[in-house]
């Protein structure tokens, strides 16, 4: 299975492509989308640029499933709402080309890649390069979503297997007028 993980920002937004065949990852590609380029007042040319360049890398790549960083509000509620459009922008993108997509915290993602949920870039960097066993480093944008994208290997098809393990029912107690159900 090709997984696709993507870490979203507005000025840079990394990508990382892996395989899963059995138990074993491998590494296919990484890289990042800048918006740099744009004036930084210039939101929806910025936005455009990010989902032209998801989808061109889905194109490209052809992965079977897509792994996303879910952002947290930070000190700055003004930068959480324009990283929140970013990341809208990516998933857009995604879905768009069909893809089912995982959504998985920083914190999961370190503690599926380094064992700690409270590592740094530099452990990040290093771990994903180990595990993905690159030549150098990844870049940080890259490795953060070599690492989104490695986080969904392991949890998803664990998530897989649990699922044909147990069959869930709907909760009558959680359903929604719009007919959702949890």
């Amino acid at each position: 299975m090709r997984i696709l993980g993507i870490d979203p920002g507005l000025r840079i937004t990394g990508f990382g492509v892996v395989d899963l065949e059995g138990s074993e990852l491998r590494y296919v590609a990484s890289g990042t989308i800048t918006t740099t380029h744009l004036g930084a007042r210039d939101l929806p040319a910025r936005l455009k640029v990010l989902y032209d360049g998801i989808r061109e890398v889905a194109e490209r790549y052809q992965p079977a499933a897509a792994s996303v960083e879910i952002v947290f509000v930070n000190v700055n509620p003004q930068g959480t709402l324009l990283l929140g459009q970013a990341r809208g922008a990516c998933i857009t993108a995604l879905v768009s080309r069909d893809l089912p997509v995982a959504e998985y915290t920083a914190l999961q993602m370190k503690k599926a890649v380094a064992g700690y949920g409270k590592a740094g870039k530099a452990e990040v960097q290093h771990m994903v390069m180990r595990l993905l066993k690159l030549p150098g480093l990844p870049g940080s944008d890259a490795a953060d979503a070599l690492g989104l994208a490695i986080t969904h290997a392991h949890v998803g098809a664990a998530t897989v297997r649990l699922a044909a393990t147990a069959t869930l029912k709907p909760n009558a107690s959680a359903s929604y007028k719009s007919g959702r159900h949890y």
